[in-house]
Protein backbone atom coordinates (compact mmCIF):
# COMPACT_ATOMS: atom_id res chain seq x y z
CA UNK A 1 0.00 0.00 0.00
CA UNK A 2 1.36 3.38 -1.07
CA UNK A 3 0.54 7.15 -1.57
CA UNK A 4 0.96 9.12 -4.68
CA UNK A 5 -0.85 12.16 -5.84
CA UNK A 6 -2.41 12.19 -8.91
CA UNK A 7 -5.21 13.68 -11.12
CA UNK A 8 -8.07 11.60 -10.76
CA UNK A 9 -10.76 11.17 -13.32
CA UNK A 10 -14.73 9.81 -12.59
CA UNK A 11 -16.62 9.18 -16.00
CA UNK A 12 -20.18 8.41 -15.75
CA UNK A 13 -22.79 7.17 -18.46
CA UNK A 14 -25.86 9.79 -17.89
CA UNK A 15 -29.57 7.87 -17.34
CA UNK A 16 -27.70 4.12 -17.84
CA UNK A 17 -30.40 2.79 -15.82
CA UNK A 18 -32.94 3.88 -17.54
CA UNK A 19 -31.15 3.51 -20.94
CA UNK A 20 -30.85 -0.64 -19.79
CA UNK A 21 -34.62 -1.01 -18.60
CA UNK A 22 -35.90 0.15 -22.53
CA UNK A 23 -32.79 -1.90 -24.05
CA UNK A 24 -30.11 -3.63 -22.15
CA UNK A 25 -27.91 -5.73 -25.01
CA UNK A 26 -28.46 -2.45 -27.27
CA UNK A 27 -27.47 -0.37 -24.32
CA UNK A 28 -24.50 -2.70 -23.51
CA UNK A 29 -23.26 -2.52 -27.09
CA UNK A 30 -23.31 0.91 -27.83
CA UNK A 31 -21.21 1.93 -24.17
CA UNK A 32 -18.81 -1.13 -25.21
CA UNK A 33 -18.44 0.75 -28.26
CA UNK A 34 -17.45 3.89 -27.39
CA UNK A 35 -15.30 3.04 -24.55
CA UNK A 36 -13.52 1.15 -27.02
CA UNK A 37 -13.35 3.91 -29.95
CA UNK A 38 -13.14 6.77 -27.48
CA UNK A 39 -12.36 7.23 -24.30
CA UNK A 40 -10.10 4.55 -23.85
CA UNK A 41 -8.03 5.72 -26.86
CA UNK A 42 -8.32 9.38 -25.13
CA UNK A 43 -7.18 8.41 -21.88
CA UNK A 44 -4.24 6.38 -23.08
CA UNK A 45 -3.16 8.60 -25.59
CA UNK A 46 -2.28 11.00 -22.64
CA UNK A 47 -0.69 8.65 -20.75
CA UNK A 48 -3.56 7.89 -17.88
CA UNK A 49 -4.46 4.80 -17.04
CA UNK A 50 -7.57 3.68 -16.47
CA UNK A 51 -7.87 1.91 -13.08
CA UNK A 52 -11.50 -0.03 -13.50
CA UNK A 53 -14.55 0.44 -15.43
CA UNK A 54 -17.64 0.11 -12.73
CA UNK A 55 -20.86 -1.16 -15.38
CA UNK A 56 -21.35 2.48 -16.76
CA UNK A 57 -18.42 4.38 -15.44
CA UNK A 58 -14.70 4.55 -15.51
CA UNK A 59 -11.89 5.78 -13.10
CA UNK A 60 -9.00 6.79 -14.38
CA UNK A 61 -5.93 8.25 -13.09
CA UNK A 62 -3.20 10.82 -14.75
CA UNK A 63 0.43 11.70 -13.63
CA UNK A 64 -0.65 15.07 -15.29
CA UNK A 65 -3.52 17.76 -14.42
CA UNK A 66 -3.33 19.19 -17.81
CA UNK A 67 -3.35 15.55 -19.90
CA UNK A 68 -6.64 14.63 -17.40
CA UNK A 69 -8.54 17.40 -18.11
CA UNK A 70 -7.40 17.54 -22.13
CA UNK A 71 -8.73 13.66 -22.28
CA UNK A 72 -11.80 15.03 -20.70
CA UNK A 73 -12.24 17.66 -23.47
CA UNK A 74 -11.52 15.16 -26.49
CA UNK A 75 -14.01 12.90 -24.93
CA UNK A 76 -16.64 15.03 -24.67
CA UNK A 77 -16.59 17.17 -27.92
CA UNK A 78 -15.94 13.75 -30.00
CA UNK A 79 -19.02 12.56 -28.02
CA UNK A 80 -20.42 15.62 -29.43
CA UNK A 81 -19.77 15.22 -33.07
CA UNK A 82 -21.22 11.73 -32.99
CA UNK A 83 -24.40 12.90 -31.70
CA UNK A 84 -24.68 14.99 -34.49
CA UNK A 85 -27.13 12.99 -37.01
CA UNK A 86 -27.26 9.99 -34.81
CA UNK A 87 -31.04 8.44 -34.94
CA UNK A 88 -30.50 6.86 -32.12
CA UNK A 89 -30.25 8.07 -28.53
CA UNK A 90 -26.38 9.23 -27.84
CA UNK A 91 -24.54 8.03 -24.76
CA UNK A 92 -23.79 11.24 -22.70
CA UNK A 93 -20.87 11.60 -20.22
CA UNK A 94 -20.32 13.05 -16.77
CA UNK A 95 -17.09 13.80 -15.99
CA UNK A 96 -15.45 15.28 -12.63
CA UNK A 97 -11.57 15.90 -12.61
CA UNK A 98 -9.68 15.85 -9.04
CA UNK A 99 -5.84 16.46 -7.89
CA UNK A 100 -5.56 14.54 -4.55
CA UNK A 101 -3.33 12.42 -3.00
CA UNK A 102 -4.28 8.93 -3.10
CA UNK A 103 -3.72 4.80 -1.50
CA UNK A 104 -2.84 2.68 -4.48
CA UNK A 105 -3.34 -0.82 -3.60
CA UNK A 106 -3.61 -4.03 -5.85
CA UNK A 107 -3.65 -1.42 -8.95
CA UNK A 108 -6.45 0.12 -7.44
CA UNK A 109 -6.83 3.83 -5.98
CA UNK A 110 -8.47 4.77 -2.76
CA UNK A 111 -9.31 7.54 -0.49
CA UNK A 112 -10.29 11.40 -0.92
CA UNK A 113 -9.26 12.31 -3.52
CA UNK A 114 -11.04 9.95 -5.32
CA UNK A 115 -14.49 10.45 -3.52
CA UNK A 116 -13.79 14.37 -4.48
CA UNK A 117 -14.11 13.01 -8.25
CA UNK A 118 -16.88 11.08 -7.83
CA UNK A 119 -18.92 13.80 -6.36
CA UNK A 120 -17.69 16.29 -9.01
CA UNK A 121 -18.81 14.02 -12.19
CA UNK A 122 -22.57 13.99 -10.13
CA UNK A 123 -22.46 18.04 -9.67
CA UNK A 124 -21.50 18.39 -14.00
CA UNK A 125 -24.13 18.71 -16.39
CA UNK A 126 -25.01 16.17 -19.03
CA UNK A 127 -22.11 16.07 -21.42
CA UNK A 128 -20.16 18.50 -18.87
CA UNK A 129 -16.74 18.51 -17.09
CA UNK A 130 -16.24 19.54 -13.59
CA UNK A 131 -13.00 19.82 -11.41
CA UNK A 132 -11.75 20.83 -8.28
CA UNK A 133 -9.81 24.20 -7.62
CA UNK A 134 -6.58 22.03 -7.14
CA UNK A 135 -7.14 21.17 -11.32
CA UNK A 136 -7.97 24.61 -12.15
CA UNK A 137 -4.11 25.82 -10.65
CA UNK A 138 -2.28 23.95 -12.86
CA UNK A 139 -4.36 23.83 -16.01
CA UNK A 140 -5.11 27.62 -15.90
CA UNK A 141 -3.52 29.23 -18.95
CA UNK A 142 -2.54 25.70 -20.00
CA UNK A 143 -5.12 24.84 -22.15
CA UNK A 144 -7.75 26.41 -24.27
CA UNK A 145 -10.66 26.18 -21.54
CA UNK A 146 -12.06 28.35 -19.31
CA UNK A 147 -13.41 27.73 -15.62
CA UNK A 148 -16.82 29.16 -14.08
CA UNK A 149 -16.57 29.07 -10.52
CA UNK A 150 -19.60 27.57 -9.21
CA UNK A 151 -18.84 28.36 -5.96
CA UNK A 152 -18.43 26.70 -2.63
CA UNK A 153 -20.56 23.04 -2.11
CA UNK A 154 -20.96 20.75 0.44
CA UNK A 155 -20.57 17.45 -1.06
CA UNK A 156 -21.96 13.95 0.65
CA UNK A 157 -19.20 12.05 2.68
CA UNK A 158 -16.50 14.70 1.89
CA UNK A 159 -15.97 16.41 5.55
CA UNK A 160 -15.41 20.29 4.42
CA UNK A 161 -17.02 22.20 0.82
CA UNK A 162 -15.24 22.15 -1.87
CA UNK A 163 -14.58 25.14 -4.76
CA UNK A 164 -16.49 23.38 -7.99
CA UNK A 165 -15.50 24.64 -11.23
CA UNK A 166 -17.01 24.04 -14.76
CA UNK A 167 -14.63 23.75 -17.46
CA UNK A 168 -16.13 25.44 -20.94
CA UNK A 169 -14.25 26.96 -24.16
CA UNK A 170 -13.36 30.21 -23.61
CA UNK A 171 -16.06 31.62 -26.29
CA UNK A 172 -18.93 29.55 -24.18
CA UNK A 173 -19.37 27.01 -26.94
CA UNK A 174 -18.86 23.00 -25.77
CA UNK A 175 -15.56 21.76 -24.99
CA UNK A 176 -13.25 21.18 -27.54
CA UNK A 177 -10.96 18.45 -28.06
CA UNK A 178 -7.21 19.66 -27.87
CA UNK A 179 -4.63 17.63 -29.21
CA UNK A 180 -2.44 15.05 -27.15
CA UNK A 181 0.34 17.17 -25.16
CA UNK A 182 -1.54 20.32 -25.49
CA UNK A 183 0.91 22.28 -24.07
CA UNK A 184 3.83 21.45 -26.20
CA UNK A 185 1.91 21.72 -29.42
CA UNK A 186 0.68 25.19 -28.83
CA UNK A 187 4.50 26.19 -28.27
CA UNK A 188 5.00 24.55 -31.98
CA UNK A 189 2.17 26.31 -33.49
CA UNK A 190 4.00 29.75 -32.76
CA UNK A 191 6.57 28.49 -34.77
CA UNK A 192 4.59 28.78 -38.48
CA UNK A 193 3.29 32.35 -37.24
CA UNK A 194 7.04 33.08 -36.75
CA UNK A 195 8.12 32.29 -40.04
CA UNK A 196 5.13 34.17 -41.96
CA UNK A 197 6.54 37.39 -39.64
CA UNK A 198 10.01 36.83 -40.83
CA UNK A 199 9.32 35.96 -44.41
CA UNK A 200 7.27 39.49 -44.92
CA UNK A 201 10.20 41.70 -42.75
CA UNK A 202 12.53 40.05 -46.04
CA UNK A 203 10.27 40.69 -48.57
CA UNK A 204 9.32 44.43 -47.18
CA UNK A 205 13.49 44.96 -47.07
CA UNK A 206 14.01 43.64 -50.55
CA UNK A 207 11.30 45.71 -52.27
CA UNK A 208 12.91 48.74 -50.30
CA UNK A 209 16.55 48.14 -51.35
CA UNK A 210 17.60 47.03 -48.15
CA UNK A 211 19.82 46.38 -46.84
CA UNK A 212 21.66 48.92 -48.54
CA UNK A 213 24.75 48.37 -50.41
CA UNK A 214 27.84 50.16 -50.28
CA UNK A 215 28.95 51.95 -53.72
CA UNK A 216 31.41 50.59 -55.58
CA UNK A 217 34.95 52.18 -55.30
Amino acid sequence: MTRKLVAIMALDVVGYSRRMSEDESGTLAQLNAVLEQVVVPAIRMREGRIVKTMGDGVLAEFASAVEAVDAALAIQQTMAERAVGDPAAPLTFRIGINLGDVITQDDDLFGHGVNVAARLETMAEPGGICVSYSIVEQVRHRLEVAFDDLGQHELKNIPFPVQVFRARTADGSPPQAATPGAGAAAARGRWPLALVGLVLVLAIGAWLGWPAREPAV
